[in-house]
């Protein structure tokens, strides 16, 4: 650990049982999309660090082709990025994403998620945001955590974990 990196307080990630933090972020038209108003359904939030990159789309991609599977198991979901409403625009645009992507520009949701981190990147540090995902039961609890995720096969994952908390959740 670097002098740098032990001065950086590390914000804690939510643990399965927590209450979710609140969201409240604008989507490319600005409208502001705020998780407790979702109460009563299932949300994915996803953090991912950078529209249009590689391991980016690839999971945007994977999301976009199990969305159907997921809203039809009464779930939505929810990318969040630090990027701007342009960006998601072009984003959702390109690759035909049907899902709401979030502007997190200010870091304020990642951080209370433990997204926002310090990185390390051949050996120069910045902060930036961890591949992470939530799953938000229907009463606002976090019901699953993946704090450190693999772009490639996340959507699949995420799709049968949803299954199974759907299974055990009480009617």
């Amino acid at each position: 650990m670097t002098e740098r990196s032990a001065e950086v307080a590390q914000p804690p990630v939510p643990a399965a049982g927590d209450q979710a933090p609140d969201v409240a972020l604008p989507d490319e038209r600005g409208t502001i999309h705020r998780l407790a108003d979702e109460r009563g359904r299932w949300v994915v939030l996803y953090f991912y660090p950078e529209d249009d990159t590689p391991g980016c789309t690839t999971e945007a991609c994977q999301f976009r082709d199990a969305h159907e599977e997921i809203n039809d198991r009464g779930a939505e979901v929810w990318g969040i990025s630090p990027d701007g409403a342009a960006s998601h625009a072009a984003f959702r645009s390109k690759f035909n994403l049907p899902f709401t992507l979030l502007s997190d520009e200010d870091h304020s949701v990642s951080n209370r998620y433990g997204a926002w981190r310090l990185k390390n990147n051949y050996g120069r540090e910045y902060m930036g945001i961890q591949r992470s995902t939530f799953l938000v039961d229907p009463t606002g609890r976090i019901a699953h955590v993946w704090p450190k995720v693999k772009a490639d096969g996340h959507a699949a994952d995420v799709l049968a974990t949803l299954e199974a908390a759907r299974s055990a959740y009480p009617a």
